[in-house]
């Protein structure tokens, strides 16, 4: 991960300071919940919210794991973004268009990489399906079939009221209370419709790939499992899904039936999923639960790559490098461990020697766009003036794949007001106030800059335009 604090900066680790809670919500509350996070999903940016974290080598893993998948959906790989929850809850969701959420929690609890495809491949099926589109109409309809049940309910208690008929107006009430209830019932049917297609969609794109749905019913075996108690005295209309058993034995069937069935993921794919999880957890736990789940005396890559990012937490970077530099022994050709080495130098302070392992990282993995990030603050941070022009260029190159990162708009900052280029370095400073969402601080920075460019120039431009913003009305 680029950071091992947590804080509000794209190209770094960050999240609210502490791990989202989850927990059961009352079943009435869910279509509300539902219309209200669909809401707030598209229209502020996923990038912009708490609780995302980043990692080159998490995202790489991932999108590994999901590209075959998206093409046998017929969707674009490239248009669908894929984001990380640091949450412990098991959960992977849609939203907002092609965005794809998935919580820590499914990958650490995850046995495989199959079981994450599966996930992967059922939530697929909900962009493909355009389930979320067809979502917001189904909302429309409901309140608009809302609205109607509420006026004749209204009615009804006028007219008992005026009528003087013993419990007429309770009658009103009745309608009204029956009327929503026949409104939330018919949303969470449509929503269960849609979870049961869903299903089979996954282990079509599944089918097309090769792999087996075996561990996408092993995860869902799992947690029907623990449903089970709290969903004992629920009225299964309630549920936004179908029934826990019944969903299960319906997959079942289709899984089952695959000529793919008993496929295993190879070696070196579950290889980098035990890489991928000791490195989250080195930053998700805290370190004394690493080292009780990776003892000292377990020389495992694995083991090591977790007490690394523990330690180096832990502010002991005499006890992480010795780890780092015994996976870069055994892997000397993976970008990540250099990475993990730069990062640790390059915040304790030693920022001369964390170049050499940056570099080597981005030689390895050009087209991680966070490390370049990383790498050009570490040779601005150096203040040798000589490694500026390649700070900015390394910049450039990264924002192909960061096109919205806060961290490297700040950094360009930096590097433009090291060359004395001020009005670059204000407009630079402006677009990363935009993305953070600081409007006045944007407005300010780019009338500066502004007044400095030749007019019709592209900077003059940009900055013109971010004068010419205005937030859309709420």
């Amino acid at each position: 991960m680029t950071s091992k604090r947590f804080d509000p900066h794209p190209a770094r680790l960050f999240s609210s300071g502490g791990r989202p809670r989850g927990g059961l919500r009352r079943p009435a509350c869910v279509a509300f919940a539902l219309m209200l996070a669909v809401s707030l999903v598209a229209t502020t940016p996923a990038w912009a919210q708490r609780g995302l974290i980043r990692d080159a080598e998490t995202e790489s893993l991932l999108r590994d794991y999901a590209v075959p998948i998206f093409r046998a959906a017929g969707l674009t790989p490239r248009s669908v973004k894929v984001y990380l929850i640091a949450s412990d809850i098991i959960n992977a969701f849609v939203a907002g268009g092609q965005r794809m959420f998935i919580h820590t929690g499914l990958l650490l609890d995850s046995k495989t990489p199959n079981e994450v495809i599966g996930v992967i491949a059922h939530e697929a099926g909900h962009i493909a399906g355009g389930h979320l589109a067809r979502m917001r109409r189904r909302i429309d309809e409901l309140q608009t079939a809302n609205i109607i049940a509420m006026m004749l309910g209204v009615a009804a208690i006028a007219g008992g009221a005026l009528s003087g008929a013993p419990g007429g107006a309770a009658a009103g009430q009745g309608v009204l209370s029956g009327g929503q209830a026949m409104v939330q019932r018919s949303f969470l049917a449509y929503q269960r419709t849609q979870e049961a297609a869903t299903d089979q969609a996954a282990v079509t794109y599944l089918d097309k790939t090769g792999q087996s749905g075996r561990g996408m019913l092993t995860l869902f075996e799992k947690l029907a499992d623990k449903a089970l108690i709290s969903l004992r005295n629920v009225d299964p209309y309630l549920l936004s899904h179908p029934m826990p058993r019944d969903r299960i034995n319906l997959l079942a069937r289709l899984v089952r039936k695959s000529p793919n069935f008993e496929k295993r993921d190879t070696p070196a794919l579950l290889f980098r999923h035990q890489m991928m999880q000791a490195k989250l957890r080195g930053y998700l736990e805290s370190p004394g639960s690493i080292l009780r789940r990776y003892p000292r005396s377990d020389t495992s890559m694995p083991a090591r790559y977790a007490r690394a990012v523990a330690y180096y937490r832990a502010g002991e970077l005499f006890r992480a490098l010795p780890e780092i530099d015994a996976l870069l022994k055994r892997q000397p050709a993976n970008p990540y461990f250099h990475e993990l080495k730069g990062q640790m130098l390059l915040e304790s302070g030693k920022v001369a020697q964390s170049i050499a392992p940056l570099r080597r990282a981005v030689k390895l993995a050009p087209n991680a766009g966070l490390i370049r990030i990383m790498l050009a603050q570490a040779m601005l941070a150096s203040e040798n003036r000589d490694l500026t022009n390649a700070a900015i260029a390394h910049l450039f190159k990264a924002r192909v794949s960061e096109p919205f990162s806060i961290e490297l708009q700040r950094q360009l900052a930096i590097a433009y007001a090291q060359k004395g280029n001020i009005p670059k370095a204000q407009l630079a400073t402006a677009e990363a106030a935009m993305l953070a969402g600081d409007l006045k601080l944007a407005k300010q920075q780019a009338r500066r800059a502004r007044a400095k460019f030749k007019k019709g120039s592209p900077e003059w431009i940009k900055s013109n335009d971010i004068l010419n913003f205005k937030k859309p009305k709420k």
